[in-house]
C-alpha cells in the first residue's frame, strides 16, 4: 500500500515559509545580536526544537533569512519584460519596480543595514548570492548596449554603476523614512512623496544615460 506523502510535504513546506516570515521580522526589527530564538518560536506557536530540525541554528536561520530577502529583489527584477520596451521605458521600468519593491520590503533595508554592520559577514557564507546578483547587472548591460545602438545612450555608462545609482536611491527612501520624515514633515513611503519620488528616480536615471549636449 502506497502512502502519499504530499500533506507531509506541504506541510513542512508551511511550516519553513512562517518560520522565516516570523524570522525575517524578528531579525529586521532586533538585529541578528538582539534576536532570539525563543521569541520567534513563541511568535510562531512553535519549539526552539522545530527551528533547530528545518534549519540547524541561529546562524543558519539568519542565512536563510538573507538568501530569501536578496531573491526576493532578484525576482522582482525578472518579471519585468524590458525585452518588449524601448531602452529607456526598460530602464524607467526597472527602476520603478526596485522603488516598488524596497518600499514593500522595507524588511529588507533594515537587514541590508544590519548585515552591513557586521561588515557582511553572514552574506559571505551564502555562495549562490554572488551569483544571482549578476543577472541584474546583466540585465542593464543589455540594455545600455540597445540603447547605444540606437544613439540615445552615452558610451560611458557601466551597468554596474547604474545598479548602484538606482538601489542607493531606493534605499534611501526606507532607510532614512522616519529622522527624514521628520526632519522635513513628510512622510517618505506615503503618496504624494512616494510616487513623486518613484517618477525622480526613473526621470534621473534616463535623464543620466543620455548623451549630454
Amino acid at each position: 500500500m502506497s502512502v502519499d506523502h504530499a500533506p507531509r510535504q506541504r506541510d513542512a513546506e508551511r511550516t519553513r515559509r512562517e518560520l522565516l516570515d516570523v524570522a525575517t521580522e524578528v531579525f529586521a526589527e532586533q538585529g541578528y545580536s538582539g534576536a532570539r530564538v525563543d521569541e520567534i518560536a513563541a511568535r510562531t506557536r512553535t519549539t526552539k526544537r522545530m527551528i533547530y530540525y528545518y534549519f540547524g541554528g541561529k546562524d543558519q536561520l539568519y542565512t536563510a533569512v538573507l538568501e530569501r530577502a536578496y531573491r526576493g529583489i532578484r525576482e522582482a527584477e525578472r518579471q519585468i519584460d524590458v525585452a518588449e520596451l524601448a531602452p529607456a521605458d526598460a530602464l524607467r521600468a526597472i527602476a520603478e519596480a526596485t522603488f516598488d519593491h524596497h518600499v514593500r520590503h522595507s524588511e529588507f533595508i533594515r537587514l541590508v543595514m544590519i548585515e552591513n554592520i557586521h561588515r557582511a559577514e553572514f552574506l559571505r557564507r551564502i555562495d549562490s548570492l554572488r551569483e544571482l546578483g549578476q543577472p541584474a547587472v546583466d540585465m542593464l548591460e543589455r540594455i545600455l548596449r540597445r540603447g547605444r545602438a540606437d544613439g540615445i545612450f552615452r558610451d560611458d555608462i557601466e551597468a554596474f554603476d547604474l545598479h548602484m545609482l538606482i538601489s542607493a536611491y531606493c534605499v534611501f527612501q526606507v532607510a532614512n523614512q522616519h529622522t527624514f520624515g521628520h526632519l522635513f514633515d513628510r512622510d517618505l513611503l506615503a503618496d504624494p512623496t512616494a510616487s513623486h519620488s518613484r517618477a525622480m528616480l526613473g526621470d534621473v536615471v534616463v535623464s543620466w544615460v543620455r548623451p549630454h549636449n
